[in-house]
């Protein structure tokens, strides 16, 4: 696996790939390709595309080189995570090379923008960290002072700093919100002694990436994490737990620059944040609902919501 490297955003935009490969599956964002059995287990092939989605809505306009900028994190956090020990993942090379039959007209597009990866029984089971009070743990503590069941001192404002980061799992939905659910639930869709597991693999994780970007001028308030179970060269569900999809990146994670946080209000973030405002503006002047098709976004705002998550990259993982 090669070192991050931070690639300038691409010229010419990757909206979907049709890759001579099987069992293809479109995510908002991934593209997710079964690769052909080289002896060496199950392996699929994950395309970072440059769609990006807002409100659970696929937005018609993508944003040149944000896949490349995605992988590029994950990259470098797979990497910091490995040096640490603290989980095994399912990272097996980011070197378009290394992609069995890939047809040679089609490797210059995926360039910065795959991962091979082992292939794995998903965990039906979002595993999230906060470290602040922001998003929907900031609207449920408003209305029962805790989030996920978990009780939290009164008196919190929004975005305020948790004494300890808190684990608050959530559904995977594979059409429309994900749903936070109580641990204890969790524990009833799995079992117990797999969720305490990823609760302390979560955190783990959350504890040292967030003080790695506190270094960097970057506050991590949460983030999510997939985990999923190897399966062997005949398909079978092993027990090795791995660390799955993409990592910390500014998609699945939240985001602010340390200068000028303050709690009590919204925060700056190098996320998407921009774009939904925008979004929510239409929605606010009755010219978008919220509902497929999204809107076409303007070039100025695709330009400024690129730029965030460049700086992202840029502070994280300067070269």
């Amino acid at each position: 696996m090669s070192r991050l490297v931070l690639r300038a955003p691409a010229e010419r935009a990757v909206f979907e790939t049709v890759l001579p490969f099987a069992g293809r599956r479109r995510g908002k964002v991934r593209d997710v390709y079964q690769l052909p059995d080289t002896g060496s287990g199950q392996q699929l092939l994950i395309v970072a595309t440059d769609r990006i989605s807002a409100f659970d809505v696929v937005m018609p306009t993508p944003v040149a080189g944000k896949g490349c900028l995605l992988t590029a994190i994950s990259m470098g956090w797979f990497d910091y995570l490995r040096t640490h020990q603290v989980a095994q993942d399912h990272l097996i090379s980011d070197q378009v090379p290394e992609i069995p039959y890939a047809p040679e007209s089609l490797r210059a597009s995926l360039e910065g923008r795959v991962m091979v990866c082992r292939a794995a029984k998903v965990i039906p089971i979002e595993c999230v960290a906060r470290g602040y009070l922001a998003g929907s743990g900031w609207n449920e503590y408003r209305q029962s002072a805790s989030v996920c069941g978990v009780r939290l001192r009164p008196g919190l404002v929004q975005c305020d700093r948790l004494e300890e980061p808190i684990f608050t799992p959530s559904t995977k939905a594979d059409v429309g919100h994900d749903e936070n659910i109580s641990f204890e639930h969790a524990c009833e869709l799995t079992s117990t002694p797999l969720m305490e597991r990823l609760r302390t693999i979560t955190l783990n994780i959350y504890g040292l990436a967030a003080k790695y970007a506190l270094k960097r001028g970057v506050i991590l308030a949460d983030t999510k994490f997939e985990f999923g179970f190897a399966l062997d060269s005949r398909g079978e569900v092993t027990d090795e737990l791995l660390l799955i999809d993409e990592v910390l990146t500014p998609d699945s994670s939240r985001y602010w620059p340390l200068e000028g946080y303050e709690p009590g209000r919204d925060q700056p973030s190098f996320d998407k944040q921009f774009l939904r405002n925008y979004l929510l503006g239409l929605v606010a002047q009755g010219k978008w609902a919220k509902s497929p098709p999204g809107p076409a976004i303007p070039p100025s705002i695709v330009a400024a919501t690129r730029d965030r998550y460049s700086e992202c990259a840029r502070l994280l993982f300067p070269s």
